[in-house]
């Protein structure tokens, strides 16, 4: 009874997130329910007894795939009302995939048959201990380990291709010279000085002196004095 309960409380959460993603104006709270249908659909996977696709969920899609959309809507300046313009000429488009996908699901429902007793497939032979997490891990890296590591491949080529795409080169960016930094020696930027008691900065030639590069000190500028308005030199006295 709990299960049911708790079946029918994440999928109806489930699909009411599912459409605020579709309908919500402001796409940062779009995002935010999109997490909220992950969290559900990992609840449902956990009813179904695949903890690790409902772990996977959780931590790829919630912990990677959405906090990145949040980042991306929260920083780019994006004009929605320009995205929002052409919604009309595409509207008869997206009508006919929606009454497709909408023909499809009734189809495959309409075909559903409900078994009062059914009894779970068994992972393996003589394998009643083993959970679905160990089960799918001897699959991946024994039977399938050529395509999983192939499966990764595909992803690190395409981690560098959104990398190189992505790269500017900026001009105007001050950039880390490692090598001047290592050649330099103490005296290229502290100068050591005996402090007299009472004595100023301006006596001391100014606080900044300027450098010309590396290793050469250019001769200290005269002392800054403060000007003072005539309308303030009695203020002086």
């Amino acid at each position: 009874m709990i299960t049911q309960l708790a079946f029918y409380l994440f999928a109806t959460v489930l699909v009411l997130s599912g459409a605020m993603v579709v309908s919500a104006r402001n796409p940062v709270h779009a995002v935010l329910f999109l997490i909220l249908g992950f969290f559900n659909a990992a609840g449902l996977f956990l009813i179904a007894g695949a903890e690790f696709l409902a772990m996977i969920l959780v931590i790829v899609y919630v912990g990677a795939v959405a906090v990145l959309f949040l980042f991306v809507v929260m920083m780019l300046d994006v004009n929605f009302n320009q995205l929002r313009e052409g919604l009309q000429r595409y509207a008869p488009v997206g009508g006919a995939v929606g009454v497709a996908l909408l023909a499809e699901l009734v189809f495959t429902v309409g075909r559903l048959k409900l078994v009062p007793a059914a009894r779970p497939l068994p992972v393996g032979a003589g394998s009643g201990t083993v959970s679905n997490t160990e089960a799918l891990g001897r699959l991946i890296y024994t039977d399938y380990i050529l395509l999983f590591q192939a499966c990764g491949l595909v992803l690190l080529v395409a981690m560098i291709g959104a990398i190189v795409l992505t790269l500017r080169d900026r001009p105007s960016a001050r950039r880390q010279d490692v090598g001047m930094q290592h050649a330099r020696v103490p005296a290229d930027t502290l100068e050591m000085m005996e402090l007299k008691v009472g004595a100023s900065v301006d006596e001391l030639g100014g606080y900044l002196r300027p450098h010309d590069g590396y290793g050469a000190v250019a001769a200290p500028s005269e002392p800054r004095k403060l000007r003072v308005s005539p309308e303030d030199e009695h203020l002086g006295a």
